[in-house]
């Protein structure tokens, strides 16, 4: 055990720069929500990949933003977290990104102690001379840092990403048990997967309005039964989300316990309905009971 690797591989970038389609792709699991919406990711959510000799603790960020809730203050603490223990840092962009949204959070990644690898994501998206452009417009950007191009969703460089974080990991006992894949319980991973057909279905700030809350998780021997709570702060957003005779809450059960089916590898009775939770963004006591403050 005494050479064995182990560190924090910490995903940092924009928000819909692809942060959590790369950490899906890495850890081989769908453990961060993925859809074509910014701000999707709200927690830190670590993703476990053992080997016998090594441990890499991948760990997916919501997106940088500048704060308009208390909701965001919470998330801007998770990447600020991750910049801090970070043993390794994966600095995310796209073709499309002249900044990022969080000019400090650029800063500080520019004068961490740590390796540092610009992974600009979707670059099928750009032809050769894109390619280098983009190449030399972010080794000027981020000095300190490797720059990569590569597609997660298309699985390009990937393989030469891990050789790199492998390089890189240092030597240290492993930090978790090597059974374990993610930090997270399954109750998150089923609201997550909730979360997930609410941004898939609806439109404008519906979305980023709810928040869901698993109220109980049953495992029986034949199935699961799970009741889930969608948050939203208004009663127009309710009515929204439940949809004319029930159609859209109803759809979104069906589509959602299909996932978890899959997820789970069991039936699964889901039972979802709304609750008006006024303002719970900019609330304290809601953020901590949603887990977004200590």
């Amino acid at each position: 055990m005494s050479d064995h690797k182990s560190g924090y591989v910490n995903i940092i970038g924009s928000p819909n720069v692809g942060k959590s389609t790369l950490m899906n792709e890495l850890v081989g699991e769908k453990l961060s929500i993925i859809t074509s919406k910014a701000q999707t990711t709200r927690h830190r959510i670590l993703g476990i990949v053992n080997q016998a000799d090594y441990q890499v603790v991948f760990s997916d960020t919501p997106g940088v933003v500048n704060s308009s809730y208390k909701l965001h203050d919470a998330m801007m603490s998770f990447v600020n977290t991750s910049l801090i223990d970070a043993d390794i840092i994966l600095f995310i962009t796209d073709p499309f990104e002249k900044q990022t949204n969080h000019i400090e959070t650029l800063e500080k990644i520019k004068n961490c102690n740590v390796p540092v690898f610009c992974l600009i994501n979707k670059i099928d998206l750009l032809d050769q001379k894109g390619i280098v452009e983009r190449i030399n417009y972010w080794k000027e950007q981020v000095p300190n840092a490797e720059v990569f191009p590569i597609s997660a969703l298309h699985k390009f460089n990937i393989d030469a990403v891990w050789e790199l974080i492998l390089s890189k990991l240092p030597i240290n006992p492993p930090y978790y048990d090597k059974e374990e894949l993610t930090d997270k319980p399954l109750k998150f991973f089923i609201s997550e997967l909730i979360r997930e057909k609410i941004f898939e279905y609806y439109k404008k700030e519906v979305p980023y309005s709810c928040e869901v809350e698993v109220e109980s998780f049953k495992e029986e021997e034949e199935i699961f039964k799970i009741r889930a709570i969608i948050h939203v702060e208004r009663d127009s957003q309710r009515m929204i989300i439940i949809g004319r005779g029930g159609h859209m809450l109803k759809r979104i059960g069906t589509s959602a316990r299909k996932d978890m089916e899959r997820f789970l590898g069991k039936k699964v009775f889901l039972d979802t309905y709304v609750k008006v939770n006024k303002d719970w963004r900019s609330n304290d006591s809601k953020l901590k009971k949603f887990g977004y403050k200590n």
